[in-house]
Formats: structure tokens, sequence, C-alpha cells
């Protein structure tokens, strides 16, 4: 029998992992109850926040069942939260009811029927709150299930003499989250917005998850609070169009122009907009009282961070998980309108890619590696945005937070950066690396066709363009396509292919001038064709792309370890 004084249904989910760990925190002991098969995943993410699990029990569950079959008796159980909801457009009505609404009552009965019961913590939509009563079906199983439940409950609780508190939170914003507002930003980044839905008072508001889960942790602290309902949002998101404005900023690409309509978006084919039509209906110009809400944060001494910076960070989640497709790097983000990921003070080794790809090439280098660093998409390229600075003063200014004296590497189109650096700053690198300089190598002739025209790579196949340029198929190659296909980015690649073929002779010239030691790695097929006094090292049975087919070589050329490999005579 586990002996717990808090329970979280939904323990697995986006705020009911985020609750469980504030719970913790705060010196709770929690049975978290879940999905069969989601114990991993919780226990992967409680570890990632650093959270002592020493008072967590885990508990298997299904809360459409009656009895939420559960595995265990948990015994001395105060506080009952629950988190658990089918959170998705497209669903089937009866089964959005069955968890989103039967779940929801199973719950509330399960801990009615609890001995030491002080609250029930239930969360539902914030336009539940302004429903009044309709459940529209047709408009999307998701909400109407939500709206119904909320009405409910709150009936039966009443009837019950139930201690039932709802937590009725907006947008929530944070690490994770891949579902609303996420798909406008999204849709945002990738070029496929040239239209906003709505009108210039439409208000999607936004909150921030540690913010939900403070604040739902604390409600069975306030005995006041028992039996009402508190909308969760910050009131001082901007409405839509300036949200976007603002989130266009961040990442440097362009705001659109104008608004349509939410009942003529509605009737556009789902392929013009880019849009799921039940999302369609979460676009309002209502407002929403939050006073109440204001005075039980004020007393549990929580408040809601900058909106501005928590969009930002959002924004820059969203492009970093690929809008949840793929695991984001460490520290993800921009910086004046480049994009960075891993350490921006400390790091050990800077890491700066080539064409066509961009800094997740380095991923399997820098996990060799084992220490900080900081890898940056060069200006105008990946993620980053177009720049007037010179490859110079982009990287002086890429290194203006950095505390260490670093090991610069530089792969191809990279190596220039690495070079203006450490001719300006010597005392602050303390070696440069680098991996198939093009300068020093065969012109790229089998890019320079249309292999990497512009238009063509577009609409190249990830698979085709990872065997023309003769390196695996997998996730850096893929993350290089997806930013290939946003407006712009394919052409300013071609561009810059283009204009590294002019500076050759002048980047040779700036090598020889380097005073911090230098190392070169080239591939086998890649060879130098133009002599240099730095040294070489040859890794057989690769070509220009030697970080992504033998990282762990490249890795201990890079820490500066001594081998043998294939060393070439210059």
């Amino acid at each position: 029998m586990a002996h717990t004084d808090s329970v979280v249904f939904g323990a697995a989910g986006f705020i009911g992992r985020s609750l469980v760990a504030e719970l913790l925190r705060t010196g709770h002991t929690v049975t978290a109850a879940l999905r069969a098969g989601s114990q991993d995943r919780l226990r992967t993410w409680l570890d990632a926040q650093d959270v002592d699990t020493a008072g967590l029990t885990i508990t298997t569950t299904d809360i459409g069942e009656p009895d939420l079959a559960l595995g265990e008796t948990i015994d001395g159980v105060r506080d009952v939260y629950n988190t658990a909801a089918l959170m998705k457009f497209g669903l089937d009505a009866d089964v959005a009811r069955r968890v989103n609404l039967d779940g929801a009552v199973h719950v509330l009965e399960w801990a009615a029927r609890q001995p030491d019961l002080r609250r029930v913590v239930h969360i539902c939509g914030y336009r539940a709150v302004e429903a009044g009563g309709d459940q529209d079906y047709g408009n999307g199983a998701y909400e109407a299930s939500k709206v119904e439940a909320d009405i409910l409950l709150r009936r039966l609780a009443a009837e019950r003499n139930i201690p039932l508190t709802m937590a009725n939170p907006a947008g929530v914003l944070g690490p994770g989250q891949y579902f609303g507002l996420s798909d406008l930003i999204d849709n945002l980044w990738r070029g496929r917005l040239p239209a906003l839905p709505g009108s210039a008072d439409t208000f999607v508001p936004v909150v921030d998850l540690d913010y939900v889960a403070r604040f739902m942790a604390g409600l069975p602290t306030q005995p006041d609070t028992v039996g009402k309902s508190y909308p969760l949002l910050d009131a001082a998101t901007p409405a839509l169009p300036e949200l976007i404005r603002l989130v266009a900023d961040h990442l440097h690409v362009a705001a659109p122009r104008f608004a349509l309509p939410t009942a003529l978006v509605r009737r556009l084919p789902r392929a013009v907009t880019h849009t799921d039509p039940e999302a369609l209906s979460f676009l309002s110009t209502d407002r929403y009282d939050t006073s109440e809400s204001d005075v039980v944060a004020r007393r549990l001494g929580i408040s809601h961070p900058p909106v501005g910076d928590l969009l930002r960070t959002y924004a820059d989640g969203i492009v970093a998980g690929r809008s949840g497709t793929v695991v984001p790097t460490p520290k993800s983000g921009f910086r004046n309108g480049t994009w960075l990921s891993g350490e921006h003070a400390d790091p050990e080794y800077v890491l700066l890619h080539g064409i066509p790809l961009n800094s997740d090439s380095w991923i399997h280098v820098a996990r060799e590696l084992d220490a900080p660093v900081l890898a940056a998409d060069l200006p105008g390229l990946g993620r980053s945005a177009a720049s007037s600075q010179s490859s110079g003063d982009w990287m002086a200014e890429l290194m203006a937070p950095v505390r260490t004296r670093p090991v610069v590497v530089g792969h191809s189109l990279g190596a220039s950066a690495a070079i203006e650096f450490a001719l300006r700053h010597p005392d602050r690198v303390s070696r440069l690396v680098l991996i198939a300089p093009a300068f020093l190598q065969q012109r790229a002739s089998r890019m320079t066709g249309s292999h990497l025209a512009a238009e063509v790579v577009k609409r190249m196949p990830t698979a085709t363009l990872a065997a023309r340029l003769g390196i695996p198929e997998g996730p850096a190659i893929a993350s290089a396509v997806a930013d290939l296909r946003r407006p712009g980015v394919a052409q300013r690649t071609w561009a810059a292919l283009r204009a590294a073929g002019a500076s050759r002779d002048e980047l040779a010239a700036k090598l020889a001038r380097v005073s911090v030691p230098v190392d070169i790695i080239v591939g086998s097929d890649d060879p130098l064709i133009e002599t240099t006094d730095r040294p070489v090292v040859t890794i057989p049975d690769t070509g220009h792309y030697p970080q992504l087919t033998h990282p762990d070589l490249v890795a201990r050329i890079v820490r500066g370890e001594k081998f043998a490999v294939a060393t070439a005579d210059s």
C-alpha cells in the first residue's frame, strides 16, 4: 500500500509532469497515476529536471474505467489533481467523452471516497469559464468535452459536498508544448502564414507553465478556493496580430500584413490554411476576468514572467524542436538573429558548420567531445537571419560573451569565420581546427551545378541530397533540408557558395598569417590540392563531411589526441 499525500492523474503529460515536479520540490509525497507505458517517460523527464524523486510512487491507471484500474490501494491521500485529458483536435466525440468527461467523473468519485481528502483540483480550459453551458460538438469534440466536464463536475461536487477547485489555464507555454499557438508560430517560421486568421482584436491569451504548476500545487492550501473556478492567463498578452509581430521580429521573419475573418478561413481548404478548423474556435475577442486568480497568486507568492520573454523563449522552443518532430539541442535559441545552441559563455569548443548544413551537423561530434560546446548557424544560413556584417564582425559578436579561450572548429565555409577571428583575436583562441577547408580543396563542382541550385534543392528529397553529398541520411541532413525549404535560405546558401569560390586566394593568405596552432582534417576522397605548412590529418574512406561519417575520429582530433589515422605530408 502506497502512502502519499498527493495524487496526480495524467502525471506524464505536459502539465501533469510539471505539477509532479513542483509538488516534489515543495516536500510532498506524490503518487503519479498514469497510463501504462508512460512510467519511463516521466522518470526520464524528472531526472532531466534534477528533481529528487525519493517521495515519488508511480502507478498505472485508466481513468476511462469506473474503478480507474488502479494497480494498488493508495493510503493517506489529501489532495487529488486531475490533469489527464485527450488534448487533440479531430477527436471522435465518444473517444473525447470517455477521457475528458467520463474519466473526470471517475476521478472525482474516487477522490470523494478518500477518508482524508482535503481537495480535488481539476484542470479545464479557460474558455469553459465563459461557455455558459454551450457544448457544441459540431465545432470539435476536444473543447466541447472539456466544457461539458466543467459543468458536470461543478454540479456533482456541489450536490455531494466534494471540495473541488477548477483551474482553467489558457494557452500554456513551456518546453514540449506543441498544441494551439505552436501551429501559428510554426507556420510563421516556415513562411506559410501569408494572412492571420481573426481580426485586430483577436485575443489568444497565454500563461507560463511554471506559473500554472505552482498555482495548482498551492490551491489546496487556500481554504476559500473550494467551489471556485480560476482562469489562469496573463492579461498582458497582446492581441493576436501584435503577438505574432513580436514573435516574427524575434525570429527575423516577415509577419503577415493582413487578417482574414475566421469564418472565411474555415471555408478555405486546409492545404491552403495549414490550420486545423477546430483550432479556429479558439480565436475570439473575448476577455477574461482574472482578478480572483490574481489575488490567490499574490497569496502564493507567484507572478507571471514578462509576456514578451515568455513568447520569445517559446518561439525558440518551436524552432529548436521543429514543432515537436525532433529532440531540441540544449540551450537553443536566437541572439540578435543568430541561432545558437550549447554553452554561450564558457565553451571549450566553438563549432561552425559548412554548406549546405547547419549547426545540427555537430550533434554527434559534440556528444563525443563530452565538453561544453557553442554551435551557431552562419548568418543567413540554417536558422540564422541574413546579416550585412562581415564574417569577422559577425564572429566577434558571436564570441563577445565567451569568457574561455576555446578551440574554434570550422567546417568548409565555416573555416572563413574561424580564421578571421583567430587573426583579430589570437589571445582568445587556443587553437583552430579546419575541417575540409574548401579554399584549399578542389572547387565544389559537384555542388555548383543543379545539385544545389536554389529551386532544385527546395524540392529535392532528403535521401537524394544526402546521397549526392556522400553523407549519411539522418537528423543532420534532415535538419538542413528543413531550413533550405524555408523562404530565402536556399537562395542565400547558393549565393554564399558562389562568394566562397571567389575568395580562395584571400583565405589561403590569411591562414598563412594565423599565429595560433592550426590542425586540418580532410577526407581521403576530398584531399587538399593547395599546399600548406599546417598539419593535415586525412581520414580514410570519406569525403567533404568527415564530421558526419566519422564523428568519433573527428572529435579525437579536435580534442588534440595524437594517433595515426593517415597523416598527409603537405
